[in-house]
């Protein structure tokens, strides 16, 4: 009887491949060969999964976006009873990527979104993904300011989410080329964060 193979762990594998090797040279180094090679499957089961290594790529993206989304959604449930701007600074802890553990997949990240730039395909799956993370971090904007009586008036949801995405995207460069350190980075977020939630000067 013909063995059943798991496509979708199949295309997972090759990813995890990918990544692997563009955490270790950058996309450009990311051929067919190595990473059929890396996931040690044969070249034919690549090319099975995917036919061109922008479709490759492609997944790959999606795969490392999810993982991070994922991550996000869990620190979010861990603790129901969390108020919206704790919950909201989890989230952009995570997207920021600043602990030492994610170090490779900071890497990855950048190396995609280096990619993208030069790739419709590639950019129109981060901006998707970036769409996601932002209507999350509007409604934990949103949520947090409504349950502060004197917090700042008129925030804006979608402005502040837009901000607070590129502030940790930006971070996650800086500390990726050792401009700032994790905790410095971390200071710079979580200065941010106060400010959404005190009036001028710093009074509430």
């Amino acid at each position: 009887m013909p063995r059943q193979v798991d496509h979708e762990g199949r295309r997972r594998l090759i990813a995890e491949a990918v990544c692997r090797l563009a955490d270790e040279r950058g996309l450009e180094g990311v051929t067919l060969r190595d990473v059929a090679a890396r996931a040690q499957v044969s070249m034919g089961a690549v090319q099975r999964c995917f036919g061109t290594k922008e479709e490759m790529l492609l997944f790959a993206l999606g795969y490392v976006g999810e993982t991070i989304a994922e991550r996000v959604r869990a620190r979010l449930v861990r603790s129901p009873a969390q108020s919206a701007a704790s919950a909201l600074g989890h989230a952009a802890t995570e997207v920021a990527l600043l602990r030492e553990e994610r170090r490779a997949e900071a890497r990855v990240w950048l190396a995609f979104v280096a990619q993208a730039a030069v790739s419709a395909p590639l950019a129109g799956t981060l901006r998707a993904n970036y769409a996601a993370l932002q209507t999350a971090f509007a409604r934990l904007v949103e949520e947090a300011a409504g349950a502060d009586a004197e917090g700042p008036a008129r925030l804006d949801p979608q402005r502040e989410a837009r901000a607070l995405l590129a502030l940790a995207d930006g971070l996650t460069t800086h500390v990726l080329i050792g401009h700032l350190t994790p905790r410095e980075a971390g200071d710079v977020l979580d200065a941010h964060l106060r400010g959404l939630w005190e009036g001028p000067g710093g009074s509430r």
